[in-house]
């Protein structure tokens, strides 16, 4: 068997093995090929972190900072309706639902001023991102059961996406017919609200070609009224390989979704009737349905034994039919190209690397807003076309000045434009650039048995999409500024015997962050620039494996996140907390596993209040929700699981957005967690 040194070094990591040498040192670069005899690996991987996300764990461990892996393994026994689902053991990622797929999504107190959609993360699949080129973005059409693995790369060590976005990166990667865990698996899933999916999928091999194939139909009634969903998605990655390290890839997907909106209450009314809708969202039936498109043409190529490469190039194409207050017709069109040259060798006689590339983004979305008349189109009341390009040039290398320590620095350069035209009234139209270069600095140590130590220190910066700049009645782009900041990070990870950690501090100086403030003589609109803001906080993870007897296996999951946010002297609010991501956050999974059957209570923990208000004058009240996930292979292949939730029934608040001051400001900004819920799942696989 001829195995890379890397490939050893990945698998000892994930079954535990000893190592004789520095992994980092070895990933870094080899003096000679070396052909090895056949290896028998002891040890037993464990089943929710597979091969393919351990080796996608062992390359983002190369940066210095904060990173995460999600295997499907781990989330594929649930329900996973929307991100939440997936990255509730990620610890610093705060995604709750609002409804539907919608959640508040947040890392490091990124895009807290949002009242709606993402901001401040950088969403994609396989390269493609779901954002909008001006960074505005969904989440319906992002479907958990087509990725193989997720990646999470928190604030500027996002950088191998170009992306320096406070929030950082969030990739779903496709299966392919190598890697997808079975040839064939048909799920299907009810419970609960009248929830309904069924799922199939394929995986084949021929030769050197291979295909990944699935579809998706979901429909449910909701918890709360008016809060139906429905969807039909599609996703296909078709490979050929060229020999060892060469391949061309052709990806698809497509959506068709429709979802009711309830709205946001006020604190009384989620807390004793959180069922009912707002009543303005039914009589104006408020909806989000859309259908899409995406694909992408993407290569990886091993040029010589020192360099490779990879890229591709997308389109993505997205119609929108949104009755909220107005009825917003939206058809938008996306395209980009990526492209990212690594290099691996010596550098003055040391052990070196570096990997630098692209990404190209263009977008355009013709926009008309109508009369909303009981959900239906009334009299045109605008028509748009937002323009937005943007290009991040982006490089980062190491240098083991010795065996176990690397120096890391890199950086990226970018260039985004907004063009606005306003087909309805010409005087509107307008035009900005924004320009910025975001350094970073950084150390990795890393030891024999493969646990580390790092440090960075990391611009980011954001430059405002076309909701900031575009605000009713302003007349011209409302005069924002990209927001930027400097973030200070050190962190810890890596396993010994039953115990793995991953603990992160950081402290960020953020300048000109969006908000949305009360319009005021110095304040021309409601999104706007804050003065300086601090970002700071502890993400941590600790899994441990408190017995183990052949099969049977009891495993407590633990994470937690104290997030800091506040103003720093700002001339309306002085040092207050900035609102809506809870101080304090703790998840906790008890699992045990005694090979035909698992059991796995859990609880999500938030312990004190959290502010709703920038005067922080209202609070959300902290909550304790219990939950139990359950399995059972019946025979080889089928597995049933059972997922309930909110054992308690407790009536809690899932997340609020942000308003100024509650005394002055409407309040109707809670979104009601779901009461007592349970739903179960049969998945065959063969």
């Amino acid at each position: 068997m001829l195995l890379s040194t890397v490939s050893i070094a990945a698998l000892m990591l994930a079954t535990g093995a000893p190592q004789e040498a520095s992994p980092l040192a070895q990933n870094a670069a080899l003096d000679e090929p070396v052909v090895l005899a056949d290896v028998v690996l002891l040890g037993r991987r464990d089943p929710m972190d597979p091969g393919v996300a351990a080796r996608a764990r062992t390359e983002a461990q190369e940066t210095p900072g904060a990173v995460a892996v999600v295997a499907r393994e781990q989330y594929v026994d649930h329900l996973v309706m929307h991100l939440g689902d997936a990255l509730h053991s990620v610890p610093g990622v705060y995604a709750e639902k609002r409804w539907g797929e919608e959640v508040r999504l947040s890392i490091r107190g990124s895009g807290v001023g949002n009242a709606s959609h993402n901001r401040g993360v950088v969403l994609a699949q396989d390269g493609v991102p779901f954002n909008q080129a001006d960074g505005f973005g969904d989440f319906q059409e992002i479907d958990l059961l087509s990725a193989r693995y997720i990646e999470v790369f928190k604030g500027g060590n996002a950088i191998r996406f170009g992306g320096a976005t406070m929030g950082g990166a969030i990739q779903l990667n496709t299966p392919t017919g190598y890697d997808a865990p079975d040839r064939n698996e048909v799920r299907l899933e009810a419970g609960s609200f009248d929830t309904w999916r069924a799922h199939g999928e394929i995986a084949r091999q021929w030769g050197d070609t291979d295909l990944w194939a699935g579809a998706s139909v979901l429909g449910a009634e909701g918890w709360r009224d008016h809060s139906a969903q429905a969807s039909r998605r599609l996703s296909l990655n078709a490979g050929h390989r060229f020999g060892e390290g060469r391949e061309i890839r052709v990806l698809l997907s497509a959506a068709d979704i429709e979802n009711e909106i309830p709205g946001a209450l006020s604190l009384s009314q989620a807390l004793e009737n959180p069922t009912a809708a707002a009543a303005a969202n039914v009589a104006r039936d408020y909806r989000r349905d859309m259908t899409s498109l995406r694909g992408s043409v993407q290569i990886r190529w091993r040029l010589d034994e020192a360099w490779s490469f990879e890229g591709g190039v997308y389109g993505a194409i997205k119609d929108l039919d949104h009755p909220i207050s107005v009825v917003i017709d939206q058809h938008s069109r996306n395209t980009g190209a990526f492209g990212r040259f690594d290099w691996a060798g010596k550098l003055g006689g040391l052990n070196a690397d570096l990997f630098v590339g692209a990404w190209l983004r263009s977008g355009e979305l013709d926009s008309r807003t109508f009369q909303n008349n009981a959900g239906d189109r009334g009299a045109l009341t605008g028509d748009n076309t937002q323009r937005a390009t943007a290009v991040d040039a982006f490089a980062e290398g190491r240098l083991f000045v010795t065996r176990r320590l690397a120096l890391v620095a890199g950086g990226s350069r970018g260039r985004a434009t907004r063009d606005y035209v306003d087909h309805a009234n010409p005087a509107r139209d307008a035009a900005k650039d924004f320009d910025w270069f975001a350094p970073r600095i950084g150390l990795l140590w890393e030891d024999d048995g493969g646990r580390q130590l790092f440090a960075n220190v990391t611009r980011s910066v954001e430059p405002p999409h076309f909701s900031a700049l575009v605000q009713t009645p302003y007349p011209d782009f409302v005069p924002v500024e990209a927001q930027e900041a400097w973030t200070v990070e050190v962190g810890a990870r890596g396993r010994k015997g039953p115990l793995s950690w991953d603990m992160t501090l950081y402290r960020m100086a953020v300048e000109n962050e969006l908000l949305t403030f009360l319009a005021a003589p110095d304040i021309p609109a409601a999104t706007f620039n804050a003065g300086d803001t601090i970002h700071q906080g502890v993400e941590a993870g600790l899994d441990w494996v408190v017995w183990r007897d052949g099969e049977r296996r009891l495993k407590l999951h633990q994470t937690y996140a104290w997030t800091d946010l506040r103003f720093d002297g700002d001339p309306h609010y002085g040092d207050g907390r900035l609102p809506v991501v809870p101080e304090h956050h703790y998840h906790a999974e008890l699992s045990y596993s005694a090979g035909r059957w698992s059991i796995a209570p859990s609880v999500q923990w938030t312990p004190k209040d959290s502010w709703v208000d920038y005067a922080n004058t209202l609070k959300s009240p902290g909550h304790a929700i219990w939950s139990l996930n359950a399995t059972l292979t019946v025979v080889p292949g089928i597995k049933l699981f059972l997922d309930a939730r909110n054992l308690t029934d407790e009536r809690y608040v899932a997340n609020a957005s942000a308003i100024t001051d509650a005394r002055v400001a409407s309040t109707a900004v809670f979104w009601p967690g779901e009461g007592r819920s349970a739903f179960v799942g049969l998945r065959s696989s063969f």
